[in-house]
């Protein structure tokens, strides 16, 4: 009998990997770091209430992708609608924004300053266009990217948005500008052509994504697979261009080495290169140390009283609280919340792991965020029951300037390993929606099963980009 295919990682991707191998006649070994499956995308439970970790939305327009959703959870995926604003100086604006409406909101003179600086963008846009700020200037304007987009990006990545990537833009603002934002709102297209930024309904699991993981790990167990939890990769070792096994560590330090015949790995890109041995180049291992990932933590209260806001989800634009997002679980699904008269309400702060809000007693954070909570006036004098705080380390690959070289370095070297193959978020170091996670581990699957696929191609949104996994789901 053959070694095992490992996949390292059991998030959406790993998972969809593994789900692949046993549709397939394998019988895959999962490792993963944590004692709970999902990943980045799982759910956390507190006295019975429900806390999705970033606010996970299930749109695809990938047919096959959705098919699977649908026949892990059937009618336990529920049709959500779709309400998310934008909190700046103490008002409320709608995003995707609703021209009209900002430009009332901001006032006469505002206004003018928008349309003026939105022309003068289109005149004179910016050159070269490599980062954040100048993408974004180009498509709105200086005065709304200095209201709607250059707090909260900052927030989100820790640095200057002239050292964020352009790509970070155009991957998730996509193809949007303030005058399609108004060509939109004359004459709507129809919902499956419109951009992600704009759609107005979304799938959910009833009790959040952790019920699309568990259904996904019981299948690949009752196929034969394994999962291990609470065990890290520390070691991959190869031998003549090819992984042998994993050597993987628990908390309590008892190791154990697996055979592999080939490896799937959705640990971080950077921790990948370096956990080869023999080991990489140094060439190779400097870039690897140079990519780097913005951890984030939710401040998960419980408060005592219903909700009185429709939002799903609010983005936080105000440079005064450190809050960058705000979830409503609620209104996600009913059953997140299993008391009609209190509310699930999350508070997402981004960090750089050990920096002063990631080393933060989490008591002090549960007071920081029921401080920014009440700031915010959406439940005025509603008493907060109980917080705890959940935190994801690597959640956000950073997207500097330099990325883009490093990750290029990276991918060359793990091209020389035959039988590994990089997938997901983290395996890829590229901020993928949850769709294309789970589509690359499909292909990551295919490609260990010898099919001639690239995993590291960009998914479209569309069909044509998942060809060949059509007979898996």
């Amino acid at each position: 009998m053959s070694d095992p295919i490992v996949v390292i990682g059991a998030g959406p991707a790993g998972l969809a990997a593994a789900y692949e191998l046993v549709h397939n006649g394998h019988q895959p070994v999962v490792v993963e770091a944590e004692e709970q499956v999902g990943g980045l995308a799982k759910t956390v439970e507190f006295d019975g209430f429900r806390f999705d970790l970033g606010g996970h939305r299930f749109f695809t327009r990938n047919r096959q992708i959705e098919t699977l959703w649908r026949e892990l959870l059937g009618e336990r995926l529920r049709v959500r609608p779709r309400l998310s604003r934008i909190f700046y100086r103490g008002k409320l604006f709608s995003y995707p924004l609703k021209p009209a409406q900002a430009l009332w909101q901001l006032g006469p003179l505002t206004a003018a300053s928008v349309a003026a600086s939105y022309a003068w963008a289109r005149f004179f846009p910016q050159k070269p266009e490599d980062n954040f700020e100048a993408w974004v200037k180009n498509r709105f304007g200086r005065k709304l990217y200095e209201i709607f987009f250059r707090t909260y990006t900052e927030k989100v990545w820790g640095m200057a948005c002239t050292q964020v990537s352009s790509d970070w833009a155009s991957e998730r603002i996509q193809d949007l500008s303030f005058g399609k934002v108004i060509r939109e709102a004359l004459w709507p297209r129809p919902r499956e052509e419109r951009s992600r930024s704009l759609i107005d309904e979304f799938l959910y699991p009833c009790r959040g994504p952790q019920e699309m993981w568990d259904e996904l790990a019981r299948r690949v167990r009752a196929g034969g697979g394994t999962i291990l939890t609470g065990e890290r990769v520390c070691i991959v070792r190869t031998e003549n261009g090819r992984a042998v096994s994993v050597l993987t560590k628990t908390r309590n330090g008892r190791g154990e080495e697996v055979a592999a015949s080939a490896v799937i790995s959705t640990m971080p890109l950077r921790d990948l290169a370096l956990a080869i041995r023999p080991e990489a180049p140094a060439a190779v291992r400097d870039a690897a140390t140079q990519l780097r990932f913005r951890a984030f933590l939710t401040v998960c209260l419980i408060v005592e009283a219903p909700s009185t806001f429709a939002d799903n989800w609010i983005y936080v634009h105000s440079p005064d609280l450190r809050m960058g997002r705000l979830q409503n679980f609620g209104n996600w699904s009913a059953e997140m919340v299993p008391e009609e008269d209190a509310s699930a309400i999350g508070l997402e702060y981004f960090a750089w792991q050990g920096d002063e809000v990631w080393t933060m007693p989490d008591v002090e954070l549960v007071e920081l965020g029921t401080k920014e909570f009440a700031q915010l006036g959406l439940m005025p004098k509603a008493p907060v029951r109980r917080g705890y705080v959940a935190r994801s380390t690597e959640a956000y690959p950073v997207y500097d300037l330099g990325y883009r070289e490093r990750v290029r370095v990276l991918r060359e070297f793990l091209s020389g390993l035959k039988n590994v193959f990089p997938c997901g978020r983290g395996g890829l170091h590229r901020y993928n929606n949850m769709d294309h996670s789970m589509l690359t581990g499909i292909l990551a699957a295919r490609a260990a099963l010898g099919e001639p696929v690239d995993v590291w191609e960009r998914p479209r949104d569309d069909d044509s980009s998942a060809k060949g996994v059509q007979e898996a789901l």
